[in-house]
């Protein structure tokens, strides 16, 4: 990739977006705060050894809030941070773009 691609902010959004489930689970955590159960069953087609290493890395990257609840049972929760707020919010343009390039 080009110097020039590598400072675009469009190929930072992507880099953090890479990953098969990653925009499914932002798209959830967007509709609202789920548990892990509740993301699997909303994305029932990943396993969830890789809904885990995805969210673990959205949570790396700064996207993803875990919250753990402490109790019988612990409960954890995970919600969209600003910045994932953020991301989600300008994906709203591509996915306008997506379905318009559909109807055609």
């Amino acid at each position: 990739m080009s110097e020039m691609m590598e400072d675009c902010g469009l190929a930072t959004a992507v880099r953090a977006i890479e990953g098969k489930w990653k925009v499914d689970i932002l798209c959830e955590l967007g509709r609202a705060p789920r548990r892990f159960g509740r993301l699997k069953a909303a994305i029932p087609a990943v396993s969830e050894k890789v809904l885990t290493a995805q969210l673990r890395e959205l949570e790396a990257d700064g996207l993803v809030h875990r919250q753990v609840h402490s109790g019988p049972p612990v409960k954890v929760v995970y919600s969209l941070t600003e910045l994932g707020t953020g991301l989600n919010d300008g994906a709203t343009a591509l996915c306008k773009w997506g379905a318009a390039l559909k109807v055609r």
